[in-house]
């Protein structure tokens, strides 16, 4: 339908937009950023619903099916409630080329502007001037970390990253930077725009020991926090700016501190540091970039001992394979490279060879190996696997994606004699 998977203009989206009349009576949240996105959505979604309200959530890219991109009341939508959707944006287009990523965006939208909401959630794709969702006007934006990714379309550094992504900020709205310390372009943009700016350490700040946490806002505070249900370390980053959201549009949106203490706890994302029970020990995780990895090494650091980690990986060419090799080979004994079921994936004879001419250094003794595709990676490393082994599944969202297809896996490892 469309010349390219991705085109940064909104021009095409805004027109089909206005044929559609689409638009939201409710108060809407756009969440942007490099790492976090999935996690602050998933937290404001779990805290508005223990809060009563009826939310809708336009979230991206999925792990398995499709439907997992738009989720009303905290429930999937079913494909056939997908469909007219779909059929509206087609028959609305005409001659009017949208890429897949629009075109789901225009019929997602859609589905939750038809439905009774209090609430709706935008996650942002890539950047945020030029994404889809950036087509709606929002009346809080979240900006979360910003590091280095989709440089090709984004630009070459964080300030060029923070300046696209601050580009969902509106005027006189909220913006929250959950981000410690943000590029100087993205405070630039919130003062040309006029957005009232909420900055992590400035607006709003959050502490904590081994057993809770606390937060305050400009008005509001916290106390005696239990911590967020989702595993890993940036966790309190996310949810420091979820609060804040929440404290800034508190005139339209109020919740209770009970409301906040019952979603944190039972907020779940699935592939974001995700422990599934079993032997061995099973950590998926979607980290595809430098920063990602490097959170997601802190966190398998602090998980204890090990007597050998055994990691599946396939990611995309574009990514700095370099680099998220490098983070996570001090602690990988055995490596399973996976070929993606996409063009834009590299082999996993791409992935060994640049392990290779890297010298990745382990703990001991370095396995090597290589499959087609990540359901297959995970049996091999499963075969090998003693029970107190841990194997660490991480990459792409087609690799975490790959080894979920057929469910959530349930590992017995072969037990030693």
């Amino acid at each position: 339908m469309h010349p390219t998977e991705i085109d940064l203009s909104l021009e095409r989206v805004v027109e089909v937009k206005a044929r559609l009349g689409l638009g939201f009576e409710v108060p809407v949240i756009t969440v942007a950023g490099t790492n976090g996105k999935g996690s602050t959505c998933a937290m404001l979604e779990a805290i508005a619903l223990q809060a009563g309200y009826r939310v809708g959530l336009y979230a991206k890219p999925h792990l398995v099916h499709f439907e997992e991109r738009c989720r009303i009341d905290g429930r999937m939508v079913g494909e056939a409630d997908l469909l007219p959707h779909f059929e509206a944006v087609e028959s609305a287009r005409r001659e009017i080329t949208l890429s897949i990523f629009e075109f789901t965006t225009l019929a997602i939208a859609r589905c939750l502007a038809h439905a009774p909401l209090d609430v709706v959630i935008l996650e942002v794709g890539m950047g945020g001037r030029f994404d889809a969702v950036n087509a709606f006007d929002s009346d809080c934006a979240i900006i979360t970390s910003i590091d280095l990714d989709h440089m090709e379309f984004l630009g070459p550094d964080r300030e060029s990253i923070g300046r696209e992504k601050a580009g969902i900020m509106r005027r006189g709205k909220p913006a929250v930077v959950s981000d410690p310390v943000p590029p100087a372009s993205v405070l630039a943009e919130a003062e040309r725009v006029g957005a009232d700016l909420w900055l992590s350490g400035r607006d709003f700040s959050y502490a904590g020991d081994r057993q809770q946490w606390n937060w305050a806002g400009r008005e509001r505070r916290y106390n005696g926090l239990a911590y967020p249900a989702l595993r890993g370390a940036n966790q309190l980053l996310n949810a420091a700016g979820v609060l804040a959201a929440f404290e800034a549009m508190r005139d339209r949106l109020p919740i209770t501190a009970q409301a906040v203490r019952n979603g944190l706890a039972l907020v779940e994302l699935p592939g974001r540091f995700q422990i599934v029970a079993g032997q061995p020990t099973l950590v998926l995780d979607v980290a595809h970039n430098p920063h990602s990895v490097a959170a997601l090494a802190q966190n398998l650091d602090q998980m204890g001992f090990y007597p050998r980690t055994r990691a599946v990986f396939g990611a995309m060419r574009d990514k700095d394979l370099a680099a998220i090799l490098g983070k996570l080979a001090p602690l990988v004994d055995d490596w399973h490279f996976t070929d993606l079921p996409i063009a834009r994936a590299a082999k996993a004879d791409e992935l060994a060879a640049l392990h290779a001419a890297l010298g990745c250094k382990g703990p001991g003794p370095v396995g090597v190996h290589r499959h087609a595709d990540p359901s297959q990676a995970l049996a091999a490393a499963l075969a090998e696997a003693d029970p107190a082994d841990r194997i660490v599944v991480f990459g792409s969202f087609y690799t975490v994606g790959g080894v979920l297809k057929d469910g959530l896996p349930r590992l017995g490892a072969r037990h030693v004699g």
